[in-house]
């Protein structure tokens, strides 16, 4: 569709840039399992006092109807609404390392211009390179570390953090865009893709915020406090396990999976049978799907903190 704007604005009074900033970006949209990007774009915005520079124009990006904001209703009359936020943000570390952090929604429209805008404003800040985290949900169990898949050209990533290399084809998102313009330009790029148990994919679940975390710290020197994230981790594992022990199915499903990730990572095969697409096949999990709705729709009733909040970008 044609613009019907501009794409940003430039806040007044923003703080100035260092040049030479990693960027880190994080965007919510096509798939976000285990609620991995959305709650760290809330713990961020909580504590590394980001300050906006740009600001995303919605009118111009965002699907209203596909996703709406949220207007608050008090008994008999309305409060506050509650847009969705896109914003490129100064922000600083535990350590007062200041970097760029780009979040929000995925643009529904104008794929193009915004990258284009992006790598301008990457260039005008001389930016250190793109560090980018997206989730998908896989069959893996949630008692074994959350892997990831590792894209872009920091090869000691890859090398480092990478447990899965498939050669596919998969539905692309505007990180993946960015990505793909960043190292075409020659720059540095890095994109971490979580594989979050699939049982899990539908809950907040904060194993994923803090694996989101750990790969972007690894890839920029910075240094991100999860203490709180790690507190709800724990209860949030423990209301896993609890339901997972009081089931004889989910039990055996986690006990298979735990079997066939095992093998995967020693390099070997769990039966005669050979893994599809890279290693990871649910052909011997046929209630699979049946077993995780059980799960997801008990953890979905259970609260785990305030990430469940409305009015999430």
């Amino acid at each position: 569709m044609p613009l019907s704007g501009d794409l940003y604005e430039r806040v007044a009074n923003a703080p100035a840039v260092p040049r030479g900033l990693p960027l880190v970006m994080l965007l919510t949209g096509f798939t976000d399992a285990g609620s991995a990007v959305s709650g760290l774009i809330d713990h961020l915005r909580e504590t590394t006092s980001p300050q906006p520079i740009v600001v995303f124009d919605n009118d111009v990006l965002l699907d209203y109807r596909a996703r709406r904001p949220v207007i608050v209703f008090e008994q008999d009359h309305l409060t506050e609404f509650r847009p969705a936020r896109l914003e490129l943000s100064l922000a600083t570390d535990a350590l007062g390392q200041p970097f760029l952090l780009l979040a929000g929604y995925e643009p529904d429209f104008a794929w193009n211009a915004f990258a284009k805008t992006i790598l301008d404003l990457a260039a005008e800040l001389e930016v250190s390179g793109l560090n980018w985290v997206h989730s998908i949900a896989m069959p893996v169990p949630h008692t074994r570390p959350i892997g990831t898949t590792v894209s872009g050209n920091r090869r000691e990533l890859t090398v480092a953090h990478s447990v899965w290399r498939p050669r596919t084809q998969v539905p692309a998102t505007a990180g993946h865009l960015l990505e793909f313009r960043f190292a075409e330009r020659g720059d540095r790029a890095v994109g971490f893709v979580l594989l979050v148990p699939h049982y899990l994919a539908e809950t907040e679940n904060p194993d994923a915020v803090i694996t989101a975390a750990e790969r972007l710290m690894a890839a920029t020197g910075l240094v991100l406090v999860m203490d709180d994230v790690q507190e709800r981790r724990d209860d949030y594992l423990a209301r896993v396990d609890e339901q997972v022990l009081g089931n004889d199915e989910l039990q055996q499903m986690v006990h298979t999976l735990e079997r066939r990730y095992d093998a995967y990572m020693a390099g070997r095969n769990p039966d005669d049978d050979s893994y599809d697409d890279g290693g990871f096949s649910e052909r011997d999990l046929p209630s699979a799907d049946e077993l995780a709705a059980e799960l997801e729709r008990y953890l979905a009733t259970r609260p785990f903190g305030d990430e469940d909040k409305p009015g999430r970008s």
